[in-house]
């Protein structure tokens, strides 16, 4: 028996098969372009929300044999750097060389934040690679890491005298980070 259509429905289905291919291409451009301009951002660039605000107040151990212990009185009264890191962190590696340099040229006061670490891990981190720490702070469960908003390691914090966070390095710091953007940053905030 053939088609029995009438000459009207027949554009009708022509039109609603379109309609079946553009539907799923379109949402699959939107997810497209969405996805691309996700991949374009600085990942970075994550605003923290403790910018312009008091460090969290902590007092933490030190990690053994790398006293003194850190405490967020440490950071009052001079610019300062404040670098979360762990032994199990593998951009930590990249950075350090780094912080190692940094700590020697003696520009600003480092401070080290041994994010959920064994403090025996920590403490063979800092032995083999160096210690660019001017106090050490242990946080065994990441509370304090929580607080001050870190979302992974390593992340650099910049302090200014007053003790109020300025700036958020995430990931490792690289010789162009400091260049371009702490470096003069910290110049600017010294008296």
């Amino acid at each position: 028996m053939a088609d029995q259509s009438s000459p009207i429905e027949a554009p009708a289905r022509a039109v609603r098969r379109r309609w079946l291919f553009a539907v799923p291409v379109a949402v699959f451009s939107l997810l497209v372009l969405a996805l691309a301009v996700g991949l374009g951002r600085d990942p970075s660039l994550v605003p923290s929300a403790l910018l312009g605000k008091p460090a969290p107040e902590f007092d933490l151990p030190a990690v053994p044999d790398f006293g003194p212990a850190l405490s967020s009185e440490d950071l009052k009264g001079q610019v300062s750097l404040v670098n979360v890191f762990a032994s199990w962190c593998v951009s930590c590696r990249i950075e350090h060389p780094l912080l190692m340099d940094l700590s020697r040229a003696g520009g600003v006061a480092i401070y080290g934040l041994d994010y959920k670490d064994k403090p025996e891990d920590g403490a063979r981190w800092l032995s083999e690679r160096g210690n660019p720490y001017a106090a050490t702070g242990l946080d065994l469960d990441g509370r304090v890491g929580i607080e001050w908003g870190v979302y992974g390691v390593p992340e650099t914090f910049v302090v200014d005298a007053q003790g109020d966070i300025v700036y958020k390095q995430i990931g490792p710091l690289t010789p162009e980070a400091w260049n371009d953007t702490i470096l003069p940053l910290i110049e600017e905030l010294r008296p």
